[in-house]
């Protein structure tokens, strides 16, 4: 609604006294409210949009740059320009209608269809055999549980694929040492059309309808590491969604941070975990937020486990759900903190655990007394922790990382090949 009236209050409430803020609400606010009830808004401007195969720019690859980069569809680096003949090569890798509509993409309402997929998939540099990736990264991103409404909210939290399954070799991912660093084809290609995509189709747009505080750059998709996975007998990420070890899946989930735990030091998984704990509730400060209120229950943080660590916590015994009962048990907080950092650091509504406990707002493992010293977990359950084996093969390190809740709420995809994929992974130049 781009002719929507606003009024709005000078500065920001979070760090104004009272009495600035009631001065700044009646002596420009209030005004503002009143013209904007009894004075008719400018007509909006209709900004129609050429159809899907409409050819808007004809020149070689630096006049294409330009006009894209002045007309807000690239990222600020090169795209390769979406030419028809480019397109059709990435149509020949799914077995949908490019006319097929995966659902609707918010904030602006465009159809999610496989033809823009692709346009978009060439312009990131994306190779034509990636097209199921994207497809199923594409079904993730409307799914409505992930809320991609949410992308352009103030934390600046970004968008953190992991994939799964065979597909991962088929296409050379890179799955070990850098496996978070640029400069591997798919995984950074991948990534990069994720945030193309948000923004050409859902139209996340900085100084705009992107409202990121500071933002981060986009994240290189992670691939798990199936051959450890096998070998310590772990289920992979794929099977949080109800798909089998060893099936090609994407999942997705917005995280405002992460911190390398480096040296995570032991020879029992006790002595490995402990830091791990300790490092991961150092992650989560407001995104408490999302474990009381109307947000509760829906923080799912993430620790990656380079492949050392996994291995030597399950030559201890230890299964993937081992280690989440134990983040669970161990990278808690006292309950004064808890509710001190979300009532009085973050200015957010009263909090009150006790209450919400009682009122059955929360388990009942936040309010097992009432001494203030208790410590209560950052989670629901044990099940919320994400847990993924990636990385370099020979070092002890980990990662965490910190959830933006159900505003970037964890999906994940199963990835459908073309009928004739083996066939055309060996047509590949």
């Amino acid at each position: 609604m781009p002719n929507i009236p606003i009024a709005t209050v000078p500065g920001h409430p979070g760090v104004q006294s009272r009495e600035e803020l009631r001065k700044n609400i009646l002596e420009v606010t209030l005004e503002k409210v009143i013209s904007n009830l009894t004075v008719n808004p400018s007509a909006a401007s209709d900004d129609s949009e050429p159809a899907a195969r409409d050819i808007i720019f004809k020149g070689g690859f630096d006049a294409v740059n330009h006009y894209f980069i002045e007309h807000e569809y690239s990222d600020g680096l090169p795209v390769v320009p979406p030419t028809r003949a480019k397109v059709a090569a990435f149509l020949r890798y799914t077995d949908r209608d490019p006319e097929e509509s995966l659902g609707r993409v918010l904030p602006d309402n465009r159809a999610a269809t496989i033809w823009s997929i692709a346009v978009n998939g060439v312009m990131a540099g994306c190779r034509p055999e990636y097209m199921p990736v994207l497809v199923a990264l594409v079904e993730a991103m409307v799914d409505p549980k992930y809320g991609v409404e949410h992308s352009g909210n103030t934390p600046g939290g970004e968008t953190l694929i992991i994939l799964n399954g065979s597909i991962i070799k088929d296409l050379g991912f890179n799955y070990t040492q850098g496996v978070m660093r640029d400069g591997f084809q798919p995984n950074t290609t991948v990534g990069r059309f994720w945030r193309l995509y948000l923004r050409n189709v859902a139209g996340f747009l900085l100084h705009k309808n992107d409202k990121a505080t500071y933002g981060n750059n986009y994240r290189i998709v992670v691939a798990e590491n199936e051959d450890i996975l096998r070998e310590i007998k772990w289920d992979s990420n794929a099977t949080e969604w109800g798909y089998a070890n060893g099936d090609n899946a994407v999942s997705i989930a917005r995280y405002t941070g992460g911190n390398l735990l480096c040296s995570a030091s032991g020879s029992t998984p006790e002595e490995i975990m402990e830091y791990l704990a300790d490092g991961m509730v150092r992650q989560i400060s407001w995104q408490l937020d999302f474990v009381l209120g109307p947000h509760g229950g829906t923080l799912r943080p993430m620790l990656f486990l380079s492949p050392i660590l996994a291995q030597t916590i399950a030559k201890g015994g230890w299964s993937k759900a081992d280690v989440k009962q134990y983040l669970f048990d161990h990278a808690r907080i006292s309950a004064w903190q808890f509710e001190r950092m979300l009532r009085v650091w973050t200015n957010m509504p009263v909090w009150d655990l006790t209450d919400a406990a009682k009122k059955g707002e929360v388990p009942p493992v936040f309010h097992v007394s009432d001494d203030p010293n208790r410590l209560v977990p950052i989670v629901w359950r044990p099940e919320d922790y994400m847990v993924a084996v990636t990385g370099d093969l020979t070092r002890n390190n980990a990662y965490a990382f910190a959830h933006n809740g159900d505003l970037g709420y964890t999906v994940g995809k199963r990835i459908n090949l073309p009928q004739n994929w083996k066939v055309l992974l060996t047509e590949r130049a």
